[in-house]
């Protein structure tokens, strides 16, 4: 293991007051009545509260974070540029950018669900490729690599009937895509056995447009392309090249909960586990509801460094 991370929410910084967090946002009704003026005030205040997580786990020795998708409420409606603060913004966002790489740290990604590039409606599509090129833009903005060290990881999305025909249009658009998103996008493993596993993906995208595959030990359970663990880790970290590659790691909520409507695949707050990644350098993305306390924990448990 080189790092181990955690995704979008610091708890400590979180339960302070004043608060440091990045989920500001507004119902539509909101944006609808105060507008982009309103969005581009709490774009800045996550902007501004974003620096201060990243130099948070920089001083705790967290290199490796996934930032928050949702930095600018509602910003499918209208471009960056547009905000009144976005001069502010893009310094804001430089400067976390050149923290990154003064510091040696590595920030990621990974858009939302409703991110479905298979997907035979047009409209579907173009959304997709509205909210990634988003996302491109900002990691522009701070500087980062378009390299998948800087990863936007997506799920390539619904099988529709015929996987292999979704992942052909997968395919297909993916080249829509401005080079800000390609340069950087990533594919993981699902958590269902009638979507895709890591098999599927290295046969359907990797080898047709060659982007890396971020395994996903928990999911892999469910979906395992008639894979074992570690068939199916050394398989997606064949796709990487010459970077480290990111692999997710979480555990199931009904290990800490005796509830039978919980589902398997939902995350647990802590993890208990000890992470083989039998003896492979990777950056281990954990997905605990806990953040950055499930990884304290599991370092503590485990008696782990970086």
């Amino acid at each position: 293991m080189n790092h181990i991370g955690y995704a979008c929410i610091n708890m400590e910084l979180s339960q302070q007051k004043p608060r440091i967090y990045t989920g500001r946002s507004m119902i539509k009704r909101t944006f609808q009545a105060r507008g982009i003026e309103y969005a581009s005030q709490l774009g800045l205040d996550n902007v501004k509260d974003l620096y201060e997580i990243i130099k948070w786990n920089n001083e705790h020795d967290f290199k490796f974070f996934r930032i928050t998708s949702n930095l600018f409420p509602w910003c499918s409606e209208y471009e960056l540029q547009d905000m009144p603060d976005y001069v502010e913004i893009k310094s804001t966002l430089r400067q976390i950018g050149d923290y990154v790489k003064a510091n040696e740290m590595r920030i990621t990604s990974h858009p939302g669900p409703f991110n479905v590039l298979t997907s035979p409606r047009e409209h579907v599509v173009q959304n997709c490729i509205k909210d990634l090129s988003i996302h491109g833009e900002v990691f522009d903005m701070m500087g980062l690599s378009r390299t998948p060290f800087n990863k936007i990881n997506i799920h390539i999305g619904g099988a529709y009937g015929d996987k292999t025909s979704a992942m052909k249009r997968f395919c297909e658009n993916f080249n829509l895509l401005p080079d800000s998103v390609k340069s950087r996008l990533t594919v993981e493993n699902d958590d269902k056995a009638s979507m895709y596993s890591v098999k599927d993906l290295y046969d359907g995208v990797y080898k047709v447009i060659g982007i890396p595959i971020v395994f996903d030990y928990h999911h892999h359970k469910f979906c395992t392309g008639d894979l074992s663990e570690r068939q199916a880790l050394e398989m997606a970290i064949s796709t990487w090249n010459d970077i480290i590659p990111v692999v997710h790691y979480s555990e199931s909520r009904s290990k800490e909960y005796d509830d039978i409507t919980i589902r398997e695949q939902a995350h647990s707050d802590y993890i208990y586990d000890y992470i083989d990644t039998y003896g492979n350098v990777v950056d281990v993305m954990v997905e605990a509801k806990a953040k950055e306390l499930a990884v304290l924990r599991y370092k503590e448990l485990h008696n782990k460094g970086d």
